[in-house]
């Protein structure tokens, strides 16, 4: 044992340490700053870089494609409004309220639609008088439709009297039909198609 020490004592005896030369020092040399040629970004984090996203704005969680667009299903719809009316005038009947209702309801899921009221009357009296009639139907739909807090930047008047009857009788059938407010409102919907994550849930 106090051999192999000796030994060992030996060896860290004749350890020497240099000192480092001038040749050893080099200059220091700053980092290079890389130039970036392209937008590398993902402002709307769909996956594709700025440079390449041809759709930028695509919504979060869309399904995308190499260009970053996303693909959309359109949706479209129709609504009708028809209102009888009695003779001279423009009371509506209760019997009719969940057309407005229903009408309303629809023109709030598609926000982007908007309706025209068009008041009609039959050849009964002057034209004139029956234009106003018409007119007058027409905003008692409008005043009902509103308070189910439709805007009424959406929604437009318009009377046309006695001038497209529906019915050219002069008989109480074809002035009963007459007497009315129509509509007819087209609605439309985009929405865009979610890819699927390990979240997603499968309706069963």
């Amino acid at each position: 044992m106090q051999k192999l020490t000796a030994i060992a004592f030996s060896i860290l005896a004749v350890t020497v340490i240099f000192p480092a030369s001038a040749e050893d020092n080099y200059p220091y040399k700053d980092t290079p700053v890389a130039v970036q040629m392209a937008d590398l970004l993902d402002d709307d984090r769909d996956g594709v870089i700025n440079e390449r996203d041809l759709c930028p704005g695509t919504p979060l969680a869309a399904d995308v494609d190499n260009d970053g667009c996303g693909e959309t299903v359109r949706e479209e719809d129709e609504r009708q409004l028809r209102i009888l009316f009695s003779h001279d005038s423009s009371e509506i009947n209760p019997i009719f309220s969940n057309q407005i209702q229903t009408m309303a309801d629809f023109l709030k899921t598609y926000q982007t639609a908007s309706i025209e009221i068009q008041g009609y009357a039959s050849s009964v009296g002057s034209p004139e008088y029956n234009l106003e009639l018409s007119k007058r139907r027409a905003y008692a739909v409008e005043d009902k439709l509103l308070s189910y807090d439709i805007s009424e930047d959406r929604v437009r008047v318009v009377g046309y009297g006695e001038t497209r009857l529906e019915a050219d009788g002069d008989d109480p059938a074809s002035h009963a039909v007459n007497r009315k407010v129509t509509a007819t409102v087209v609605g439309l919907k985009e929405e865009v198609v979610e890819a699927w994550t390990i979240f997603t849930v499968k309706e069963k």
